[in-house]
């Protein structure tokens, strides 16, 4: 691996490492889906660094992989991000509080 692959692998890491922080830290949901977003973006960065051949072209089974998982990542967030928009009309807000609302009948 030369030196640009190594930048590529640091990269990588500090992506997932925020990543990995914003989704235990935050509360709100939107910041914990950019958070995961975050993640997968450090996971392709990875795959496409490591997956190489040395100094041949590229292996196309990671580019193939990568694509993939961004196409179902885009739809994975998508999805998301509509169940949010419902969780707002049906409550005026995006909180997963679930504490709140709780009646204490005894």
């Amino acid at each position: 691996m030369n030196h640009s692959g190594f930048v590529y692998l640091a990269a990588s890491s500090a992506l997932f490492g925020m990543g990995v922080y914003g989704v235990l830290v935050s509360a709100h949901p939107l910041r914990k889906l950019l958070s995961l977003n975050l993640l997968a973006a450090a996971v392709f960065l990875m795959l496409i660094s490591v997956g190489r051949r040395g100094a041949d072209a590229p292996d196309p089974v990671p580019q193939a992989m990568v694509l993939t998982g961004i196409v179902v990542a885009v739809s994975a967030t998508g999805f998301a991000l509509s169940l949010l928009l419902a969780l707002y009309r049906a409550t005026g807000g995006a909180d997963l509080d679930l504490d709140e609302g709780v009646v204490d009948d005894s």
